[in-house]
């Protein structure tokens, strides 16, 4: 189980963040400020820091500016409601991995968080994420990105075979447009947007094979993979 520190000052927040973490298998430490926060990092060993910026005593800049001057490998995730560039130039510039501006949804979180601690978890320590997926007739395997449906197999690009991958982590549940855009794309700019409906379109046609597989269009919202008796 990931151990997270979690710095927020906001204690509506905070909790609801708690909750939500843990629920989804994480080991939560939640702090209201910086000093106490610096003090619960110095006491236990943590595999991800979640930082409110803005917090009372101590700001989540000069915690994380601590944090790095002797650890250079934990990853720490800012939250903030600064929206500047200068900020977030600042944020990078001390060496956070990730950078999610308030409000934000539940579902962005976990995908960022999920995400940097793919990227910062060794290999012989790594999790494994699932990989392998039945569709109805379909079999899907992201880590070679191949579709097969009996004997015939599809080859698909790496943006095609994530964004099925999160489909499918999400099967019969809306994938927020915005979610997939900056877990995927890195932003949901107009292009971006734009760009991924071409690969729902491209998905959609590997799948017409089965009927009972459809990506459906949410409204206002996003995606939704469904997949019929």
């Amino acid at each position: 189980m990931k151990k997270v520190l979690l710095l927020e000052d906001d204690p509506n927040l905070g909790f609801i963040l708690k909750e939500q973490l843990e629920m989804n298998g994480y080991d939560v430490r939640l702090n209201v400020n910086g000093v106490d926060g610096i003090a619960a990092y110095h006491q236990d060993k943590f595999d991800l820091c979640l930082v409110d910026v803005m917090m009372p005593k101590k700001d989540g800049f000069t915690f994380a500016k601590e944090v790095r001057e002797k650890d250079q490998t934990t990853p720490i995730i800012f939250l903030t409601a600064k929206s500047l560039k200068h900020d977030r130039i600042e944020g990078f510039k001390i060496g956070c991995d990730d950078y999610i501006t308030k409000p934000f949804s539940m579902e962005e979180l976990l995908l960022r968080v999920q995400a940097v601690l793919r990227r910062t978890t060794k290999p012989a320590e790594s999790e494994q994420p699932r990989r392998e997926f039945t569709l109805g007739k379909f079999s899907f395997n992201s880590e070679t990105q191949t579709l097969k449906c009996g004997k015939d197999e599809q080859k698909l690009t790496g943006k095609e075979s994530e964004l099925l991958r999160l489909l499918c982590m999400n099967l019969n549940r809306t994938l927020e447009r915005d979610v997939a855009l900056k877990a995927i794309w890195g932003d949901d700019s107009y292009f971006n947007s734009r760009s991924m409906d071409v690969f729902i379109s491209k998905l959609r046609k590997y799948l017409q094979r089965d009927p009972r597989v459809e990506i459906m269009s949410v409204h206002g919202r996003g995606f939704k993979l469904v997949v019929g008796s």
